[in-house]
Formats: structure tokens, C-alpha cells, sequence
């Protein structure tokens, strides 16, 4: 089982995402999947929340390529360290287009339950992304 939950997270990063295919959320994700995701508040449930969620990034950094640094699996969860880069090529939440690249880590933890993705909690570098982009500044001494 483990095995096959972990491919399910391996698509949604390698297909849906980094080959643009927001078709294959609705076979991987389920109809009432909760998204977990402090810097994402409020993101819809199932499919169409993951595929608002991709629309937003991949219109804002049109280049973005996903890479699974590691996996873990036990049981229903699947635990998945990322790092993504991408450039800043349109609007995201009213910062306009910087032109700058980004690279950031995350980490993902999946539930998966028949098959498909039922609950996702998400962590990644939100505030390392608004400093590259050059709308945070750090602060002195860090």
C-alpha cells in the first residue's frame, strides 16, 4: 500500500504540476480533500481547490519545476520533502511581475484514503519567496 500512495503523491508533483496537467487532479484528489496550507488560507476543497492552487502559481512563475528530494510512506501517509524553482513572470496576490527566479523547499504530508489524495498539510518557504521576489527585505542582523 505504502507504495502505491506514494506514487499517487510522485503524480501530482510530476504530472500534474511540472507537465501542467490539472486534468489528472480530479483522478488523483478527492471530491472532498481538505488543503491545509498556511500561506493558501481558504483554498477550496477537492479537485477544484488543487487546480485554483496550480492555475495561481503556474500563471505567476510560468516555469515552475518541482523536485522530490525524498519520500517516506507508512501506512495512509505519505510524507514528501520538495524544492522548487521557478521566475516571477506574472501577478501573485498583487505583487507584479519581478522577473526574478526563485528557489524554495516545502514539505507535504498526505493522507491518502481509496486511492486518491483525501487531506494535505503543506509547509513551504513563503516568507524566503517574498524575499527573493524583493518585497521583504531581511531583517538586520539575521
Amino acid at each position: 500500500m505504502s507504495t502505491e500512495n506514494k506514487a499517487i503523491v510522485r503524480r501530482y508533483f510530476e504530472e500534474a504540476w511540472n507537465q501542467r496537467k490539472p486534468e489528472l487532479i480530479d483522478e488523483l484528489v478527492a471530491v472532498n480533500a481538505v488543503h491545509h496550507d498556511p500561506a493558501n488560507p481558504g483554498l477550496g476543497p477537492g479537485p477544484k481547490g488543487q487546480k485554483e492552487l496550480l492555475a495561481k502559481y503556474t500563471s505567476a512563475f510560468p516555469d515552475t519545476r518541482f523536485t522530490i528530494d525524498s519520500v517516506i510512506a507508512e501506512g495512509d501517509m505519505v510524507a514528501l520533502r520538495w524544492s522548487v524553482r521557478g521566475t516571477h513572470q506574472g501577478e501573485l496576490e498583487g505583487i507584479a511581475a519581478t522577473k526574478r527566479q526563485v528557489n524554495l523547499t516545502g514539505i507535504l504530508m498526505a493522507q491518502i484514503a481509496n486511492g486518491k489524495i483525501a487531506e494535505t498539510w503543506t509547509n513551504w518557504d513563503t516568507l524566503g519567496m517574498l524575499q527573493q521576489l524583493g518585497v521583504v527585505t531581511r531583517a538586520r542582523g539575521a
